[in-house]
């Protein structure tokens, strides 16, 4: 709506491909009036992809890939995990897209059993991936890494699955270790955490970095805006952003694509905490070594 009624936009929080390719955008032209920072699907697969090497494991994974539009994305044979799975030297046991809200995983946990899976990834809803855990203690399965986007982000996830959260791992965003500081505030990732569980007294999450750096840019761009009764002024000034944030510097410099400015992407993995249930560490940086690590990647 806001590129058809010629309105600038500035958005996040997903990968870049659904944003940009789910709109039928054409790399050669870009948008107009919409633009995005994050990271895409390329940058989650090198991350997986440096977790599970960091293990020894056999190098075959089950594919839990819903019928939606990040399952299709991941699983597309030309564009997903698949290609780069193969030329990597691992197997993929793939069953097939399940439609979300599945209550009974019990097809999916045979076949990974029957191939030997040491790895499960896949793109899933919480309820979806609590369903699918508790089936597969019940049911005997139990891979070395289980490496899960969306699923796993939020600590109140991983505590609804009481002591078998820990060991679950997944790409990181951001966290109150990344090494930035915000152009508004001057605070560090760290402080704005901080503030967030003092205020809120729930434990920080990976979206808070992104929510505050979207007010960031905002800022940054009215700051710059010529005339702000103009949205071609306001769409001008944001094409011309080169702005270091909380999640890191945004700039859309035309890559990969004219409306697209990536983020760094880290893996992760959940540990018993100190002060939480469950903390999520750092533990490979391969994609963006200023990220700092705090653990090491262990097996389940």
């Amino acid at each position: 709506q806001a590129e058809i009624n010629e309105v600038p936009c500035i958005t996040s929080d997903a990968p870049w491909q659904p944003y940009f390719f789910g709109r039928g955008g054409n790399p050669a032209k870009g948008f107009d009036w919409t633009y995005h920072f994050f990271w895409g699907l390329e940058d989650v697969i090198a991350v997986f992809l440096n977790l599970w090497n960091s293990l020894d494991t056999n190098k075959v994974v089950g594919a839990l890939w819903p019928n939606d539009s990040d399952g299709n994305a991941w699983g597309d044979k030309k564009l997903g995990f698949p290609p780069v799975l193969a030329a990597k030297g691992f197997k993929l046991i793939d069953t097939g897209r399940y439609q979300q809200l599945n209550n009974d995983f019990s097809a999916q946990i045979s076949a990974f059993k029957k191939a030997k899976v040491e790895i499960v990834s896949g793109v899933m809803i919480p309820p979806d991936f609590t369903t699918f855990w508790t089936q597969a203690a019940q049911q005997g399965f139990k891979p070395k890494a289980v490496t899960v986007g969306k699923a796993l982000l939020f600590p109140a996830a991983i505590e609804a699955l009481g002591d078998r959260g820990t060991g679950l791992s997944s790409e990181v965003w951001w966290t109150p270790s990344h090494p930035f500081r915000s152009s508004l505030t001057g605070d560090s990732a760290g402080q704005l955490s901080a503030a967030y569980e003092k205020n809120t007294g729930k434990q920080w999450t990976q979206p808070i970095g992104f929510r505050h750096a979207l007010f960031e840019v905002a800022a940054n761009v009215l700051g710059r805006t010529k005339d702000v009764n103009s949205p071609k002024s306001i769409v001008q000034a944001i094409a011309d952003t080169k702005l270091d944030t909380i999640v890191g510097r945004v700039h859309w410099g035309g890559k990969p694509v004219k409306n697209v400015s990536k983020t760094p992407l880290v893996g992760g993995q959940w540990v018993r905490g100190s002060k939480h249930k469950y903390d999520l560490q750092v533990v490979n940086n391969k994609t963006a070594t200023n990220i700092p690590v705090k653990g090491v990647m262990k097996p389940i």
